[in-house]
Parts: structure tokens; sequence; C-alpha cells
């Protein structure tokens, strides 16, 4: 009996290593999968941009675990619905269980953002970016904030960053070009 115990422990152990090397390898291939999308994104033609963009969104929403993409899906239905404490309830509940996932934290930002708490917004983007610094969603949030709270250098800064990751993205040039006068002689 001792020893089926054992062999049972080294089993179990066997599959555990087993599936910790498979997650690893989901990882890299994601991670490689996002900088071979991030090379045709700056590469695109406008047609193929969409395209491209939405893949990539598709790879971030998906966290491994199908609770922690329910929550986020019930989060974004809630902000759909304009049900912000209800959004706030379900995206606060997966940065609990999931605090390594980024679009938790973009999708909270977009709450705080859309009921003007910027403060809150800017401090949960800010995790977001940590999480996945090529966030075009994030900063772009980040550079609206700024053009709200008067601040242009900043939302020029943000809105460089998009435009470095991903030059189609909707009314990044657009603002770049609207904000240039208003920071002409300021040191970026």
């Amino acid at each position: 009996m001792r020893f089926a115990n054992i062999l049972l422990i080294l089993t179990l152990q066997f599959f555990a290593t087993m599936a910790a090397a498979d997650a690893g390898n989901v990882v890299e291939d994601t991670e490689l999968r996002l900088d071979e999308l991030f090379s045709q994104l700056r590469d695109a033609d406008v047609e193929n941009v969409y395209d491209i963009e939405w893949e990539i969104i598709d790879i971030w929403v998906h966290s491994g675990s199908a609770a922690m993409d329910l929550l986020l899906r019930r989060g974004q239905i809630a902000i759909e619905d304009q049900d912000y404490p209800k959004a706030l309830e379900h995206l606060s509940a997966l940065i609990d269980h999931a605090p390594e996932f980024a679009e938790g934290w973009n999708a909270r930002a977009t709450v705080y953002y859309l009921t003007d708490e910027y403060a809150l917004a800017i401090s949960d983007i800010t995790q977001a970016l940590i999480l996945n610094p090529r966030h075009f969603g994030a900063l772009n949030g980040l550079g609206l904030i700024f053009e709200e709270l008067d601040n242009p250098k900043g939302a020029y800064k943000a809105y460089t960053m998009v435009r470095d990751l991903h030059p189609h993205f909707d009314n990044v040039n657009e603002a770049l070009i609207a904000l240039r006068p208003l920071i002409d002689g300021v040191e970026l």
C-alpha cells in the first residue's frame, strides 16, 4: 500500500510538472504570436489593420480561465448597459481573483473613466500597462484622460506611444495633430 501511495504521488507530480510546462509553452506561443501581430500591425495596409487589431484584442481578452473570462464578459455587458455599479462589481471581482490579467484592469479603468473617476482610472491603467506594456487601448484611454485633465503634454506622449504600437489606431493621428499647437515649444 505504501508503494502505491508513493507511485500515486510521483504520478501526480509528473502530471503537474507537465501541465506547468504546457502552460509555459502556451504563454511563450502567445507572446510569439503577439510579436508577429504587432509587426504586421505596424506594416499593415489600412484594409487589414482591423483584422489584426481584433486578433490582438481576442488574445488579450482570454485569461486562460473560463470563470475569469465570464467575469470580464459580464463587466463588459454591464458597461454596454451603462450599469456602472454592476460593471465595477464584476470587474473588481475579476481583479481580486486574477490580478495578473491586464484586461481586467483595463476594463475597470474604462468604467472609472466613464464615471469621471480619473485618478482611479489612471491607477488601473497603470497596472494594466505594467502587465501589458503594449496595450494600445489602455494608452489611448490615458491620452483621453490627460486631455480631460487639460494636460496636453501627457496626452501627446500617450498618443505617441499608441501610434508607435498601432499606427492606424482610430483618431490618434488626428489627436496628435490637434495637440501639436498646444505643446509647441514644450519639452516632451
